[in-house]
C-alpha cells in the first residue's frame, strides 16, 4: 500500500518529510541550512506536492527572510530552496556560527 493512501480521511494531511543540508560560504565562516521538504500527499494547490523550507532566516538585519521554495517535485523545490538562500547573506549572531 502507498504511503498516500494511507491519509485516507479528508479533514488530516498527510506529509512525508525529506531532509537535506547545505553549507553556505560567507566571509564570516561557514552557515550551515538544514533544509525540510514536505511531500503532501494531498496538495491544496495542484502540481504543488512538495515544499521546502530553512531551518535559518537570510537577510536578519534589514527584512529576516526564510528562504523556502515549491515544486512539482522533491528536486524543483530543493532547487527553488537553495536558489532562495543565495539570495541574501546570512547576517545572525556570531554565537549561531
Amino acid at each position: 500500500m502507498s504511503w498516500k493512501l494511507s491519509g485516507a480521511e479528508p479533514t488530516e494531511q498527510l506529509v512525508r518529510l525529506h531532509h537535506f543540508a547545505i553549507t553556505r560560504r560567507q566571509a564570516e565562516g561557514d552557515i550551515e541550512f538544514l533544509i525540510t521538504i514536505r511531500e503532501h500527499a494531498t496538495p491544496q494547490q495542484r502540481g504543488m506536492h512538495f515544499y521546502a523550507e530553512t531551518d535559518k532566516q537570510t537577510n536578519q538585519n534589514t527584512a529576516p527572510f526564510t528562504p523556502c521554495g515549491w515544486g512539482s517535485s522533491l528536486e524543483a523545490a530543493l532547487e527553488q530552496c537553495i536558489i532562495a538562500i543565495r539570495r541574501f547573506p546570512y547576517e545572525g549572531p556570531i554565537a549561531d556560527r
